[in-house]
């Protein structure tokens, strides 16, 4: 089992306080986890920053090659991560095997392709005697902060586009939920450059906000509720980060009259504890 963050090409233990890794559906113990510390996350971002000099002027045909070489990875030991991943969310492995692993699998590869497919307005002359377009630029570190109900979905979801684009990640899974990052993690940095994605582990109230407030960090990304997307809004504001942020909790449902509510019920009874 993999236990060590991911800093540049460096596999080393968390030095702060440990976590204790449960399996949810037994309640009995997995490991326990120690979580990054302030100079472990200095050095993950500053690994990231050194990263993105030479990735973000990759080709998209480098990056979308890279892309479809984790896909195989994944794929080659799709067994494996689904059994960890089962155990570590309490999860049926069959509904991991499939139903998430193939999503997860294709998510990388979609954007291997969408990254050589980008399209923007055509370049003119809006104004007499100048032409106008628009570049696409990477946008530098983003910093990735990840829920714990579909941890590896999650991981590409939020990775993929992000490197895919010519940025360079730090990345925090959940610290409830870290096992198949941390797998991740070694098979990512067999096949991107040192630094291109760094992951640590952590609590979101101190590796968390480590990251959203770190003033080398271009963007932070975050699933999470209302509350951490206010604190990360805030944090942003002060050196006008980019945000991407998914919030909320419990999805509203909304009937009309016209409904068949007999399958109403049954559908928010069966998707709405799904992944319980």
């Amino acid at each position: 089992m993999d236990t060590q963050l991911l800093i540049g090409s460096r596999f080393e233990s968390g030095t702060e306080a440990e976590e204790h890794i449960l399996n949810p559906r037994t309640g009995a113990g997995i490991i326990d986890l120690a979580e990054a510390s302030h100079a472990q996350i200095d050095a993950a971002v500053d690994a990231a920053e050194r990263a993105f000099a030479t990735w973000s002027q990759t080709t998209p045909a480098e990056r979308s090659n890279a892309l479809l070489k984790i896909a195989d990875a994944i794929e080659k030991d799709a067994d494996g991560f689904a059994e960890l991943e089962a155990l570590n969310c309490g999860k049926p492995i069959n509904a991991v095997k499939n139903d998430e692993l193939p999503a997860i699998i294709d998510c990388w590869r979609f954007f291997a392709g969408a990254v050589r497919n980008l399209h923007a307005p055509a370049a003119g002359e809006y104004l007499p005697g100048h032409t106008s377009m628009i570049r696409r630029d990477p946008i530098g570190i983003v910093g990735s902060i990840a829920p714990w109900n579909y941890p590896l979905m999650m991981m590409a979801w939020k990775l993929a586009p992000a490197i895919g684009g010519g940025n360079t990640v730090v990345f925090k899974p959940s610290e409830q939920t870290p096992l198949t990052a941390l797998k991740l993690a070694r098979v990512i940095s067999d096949i991107l450059p040192e630094g291109v994605v760094n992951v640590v582990t952590g609590r979101g109230e101190t590796v968390g906000n480590a990251l959203i407030n770190h003033h080398k960090v271009g963007m932070v990304s975050i699933t999470g509720d209302i509350a951490t997307g206010k604190k990360v809004l805030a944090a942003a504001a002060k050196t006008v980060k980019r945000t991407h942020l998914e919030l909320g909790g419990k999805a509203p449902v909304i009937v009309y009259d016209d409904a068949d509510l007999e399958a109403v019920v049954h559908g928010i009874r069966t998707f709405g504890y799904y992944n319980a």
